[in-house]
């Protein structure tokens, strides 16, 4: 086996109901279990009421907003607080648009 297939990256879609571990989630978004753990510590991602991050399981939208961190990290050089906050504007402002939209106004 060479090494281009062995380093083959698959994607899908999550659903809610199933749940991803630490690793699982790491791997899934191509970084050390570590950025997931600082992650959650922070409060950006994953369950805030999490006793501890090694337990915690991972939905399809903690799966999302991991993948939408770091590229605000990489693309930025933003840290865990700062790519949080922009994640969550940008959550906002989405929800606000599709507010506007229901009541018709645009």
């Amino acid at each position: 086996m060479n090494n281009a297939s062995s380093m083959q990256v698959l994607t899908g879609v999550l659903l809610d109901e199933s749940a991803l571990s630490l690793d699982e989630l790491a791997r899934a978004c191509q970084v050390e279990p570590d950025w997931v753990v600082r992650h959650v510590e922070a409060g950006v991602l994953g369950d805030e009421g999490a006793v501890q991050v090694t337990t915690v399981q991972f939905r399809s939208v903690d799966l999302d907003r991991a993948r939408r961190l770091l590229s605000v990290e990489r693309d930025f050089d933003a840290n865990e607080d700062l790519a949080g906050l922009v994640i969550d504007l940008a959550d906002e402002v989405r929800r606000l648009r599709a507010r506007l939209h229901v009541l018709g106004v645009e």
